[in-house]
């Protein structure tokens, strides 16, 4: 039976738990003595206290995250009912800042906030050891040498690898200061030693893993380091696998491009935060950027490569206006990223966002995920309506099922105040924004097109019915068929994709 249990509630059973294998792998001559143990939000907390008393541990470490903090404070408050004895360690960037007043702080034995790598081991063997016993509740750990850090890759299961989402990361931190993200607070910029991780990496290709997501907050921070990786996954490449990148905008220098433009189509995924176009609002936030030479990466990028690329836009900045915000998202619209993520703000602990809360009258909701409910500039009957477009818009037009027919609802119009029309429309037919069957999506927006906006009906079901079939689907829905030719009905299957599902339908050509 394990001395030590490290934890966790993910978001979803596919997400693997890249901290705790972190964790587990610095754990030294303990390893012996733990194991992971995961599980995900949707189960009951009951249920996870009980599996977690059953390995009868001394030590139960928990990962603490803004998706999991409510469930974990749940399972918590079990454990220490029924096995008060058992020390609970808490770590992760939920409880690394203003620990103060938090119900799972109250809960806990000991929090270790920031980077927990070797400092989660340094207390286990204290406790377990008996080295010392007045060990302080708040436990600060220092930045970890990654010279002397074991990575954790070997403790991906062969399971894991075939059907989970499996995190890599080639640095950590971020040397810009973006005020509503952590990740400005992890200043300097850390390298993994590259010999070691392309090592690593090489292993994980070797088990057959096909999807890297890397972590690494600016891959394209230090040119050489990336080029040199780029270059080691094409050299390997195979069809299939498929890399996942976030990329600081506005910096794409030729010796990145000249590498990018030789990888084969569908093989690289770009996340590229824009978050705002508005420079008073990116001056509010302390979030620089060459809008310019970002819009030429993005022309590059689509015109030059067969990159995937996901932008982020977020909403309610402190000084964005609604008008400013659609002006931005028309722009990015226009620069052609395959998804846009409509962000909501959400006032992270420790982030220095909050020293506009007066200025700009910021009014955030007091539970994970913490979201902005309004602000000076935006009520909140209106941030409700921001919140349906984005959820509308991950539905329509972000998951590859609506790729042609998406930008008919904006045909020489603003795309921002077309959506968001729509928006209001199918929130009053539906009354929801989530559990909606594809086909009823499908059929609510043919009736937008074709009776509010006044769109032909046979072009506009036969674009409907080319986006259907993008995920391999192969039954016309009812609704169509009327207006579809015995021919259109016929069309064969498209080959299957190697490609994740998402990243599929907006390739798949008809």
């Amino acid at each position: 039976m394990p001395d030590i249990v490290l934890t966790t509630l993910n978001a979803k059973f596919i997400h693997a738990a890249f901290g705790l294998r972190y964790l587990f792998a610095n754990l030294g001559g303990l390893q012996p003595r733990a194991l992971i143990a995961e599980f995900d939000i949707n189960q009951r907390p009951l249920e996870i206290a009980e599996k977690l008393l059953a390995s009868a541990p001394k030590i139960i470490g928990f990962g603490t995250y803004i998706w999991n903090v409510a469930e974990t404070t749940a399972v918590i408050a079990v454990i220490k009912r029924v096995r008060p004895e058992i020390k609970i360690i808490l770590g992760g960037p939920e409880v690394s800042y203003e620990t103060g007043g938090q119900p799972i702080v109250a809960l806990a034995d000991y929090v270790i906030t920031g980077e927990a790598d070797f400092k989660f081991a340094e207390v286990c063997r204290e406790l377990l050891l008996a080295v010392r016993q007045n060990l302080p509740k708040i436990i600060p750990a220092e930045l970890p040498d990654f010279s002397r850090l074991v990575l954790p890759y070997d403790f991906y299961s062969d399971a894991d690898l075939a059907h989970r989402i499996v995190y890599v990361e080639a640095s950590r931190g971020c040397p810009f200061t973006c005020e509503f993200c952590l990740s400005s607070l992890d200043i300097p910029v850390r390298q993994v030693p590259l010999d070691e991780f392309l090592a690593a990496m090489q292993k994980l290709l070797d088990r057959g893993l096909k999807q890297f997501k890397f972590v690494d907050r600016t891959f394209n921070l230090h040119i050489a380091t990336s080029r040199t990786i780029l270059e080691f996954f094409l050299a390997r490449h195979q069809p299939g696998n498929f890399y996942h990148f976030e990329l600081v905008p506005d910096r794409l220098p030729v010796e990145l491009r000249e590498i990018i433009a030789r990888f084969p189509p569908g093989a690289l995924q770009f996340e590229v935060g824009v978050q705002t176009f508005n420079p008073e609002v990116g001056q509010n936030i302390s979030r620089r950027q060459d809008y310019e030479r970002m819009a030429d990466n993005f022309d590059f990028l689509r015109t030059q490569t067969s990159i995937h690329i996901h932008a982020d836009l977020i909403v309610g900045l402190p000084g964005e206006t609604v008008d400013s915000f659609a002006s931005g998202f028309d722009r990015l619209i226009a620069l052609g990223p395959q998804e846009i993520q409509v962000g909501i703000l959400k006032r992270l602990r420790g982030t220095p966002i909050s020293r506009h809360d007066a200025e700009w009258q910021m009014v955030y909701h007091p539970q994970p995920t913490y979201e902005i409910l309004q602000n000076r500039l935006i009520d909140f009957a209106t941030m409700q309506r921001l919140r349906r477009f984005a959820k509308y818009w991950d539905l329509v037009g972000n998951s590859g099922n609506f790729v042609a027919t998406a930008p008919l609802i904006w045909r020489r119009a603003s795309p921002f105040h077309s959506f968001l029309r729509f928006g209001d429309w199918l929130f009053t037919r539906l009354g929801r924004t989530d559990t909606i069957a594809l086909a009823r999506l499908a059929e609510l927006l043919f009736e937008f097109l074709t009776g509010e906006l006044k769109l032909e009906a046979k072009s506009t079901a036969e674009t409907l019915w080319r986006d259907y079939q993008r995920g391999g689907r192969r039954d016309a829905p009812e609704f169509l068929r009327e207006f579809l030719s015995a021919k259109a009905v016929t069309r064969p299957q498209a080959e299957k994709s190697s490609l994740p599902k998402r990243q599929a339908r907006h390739s798949a050509q008809y």
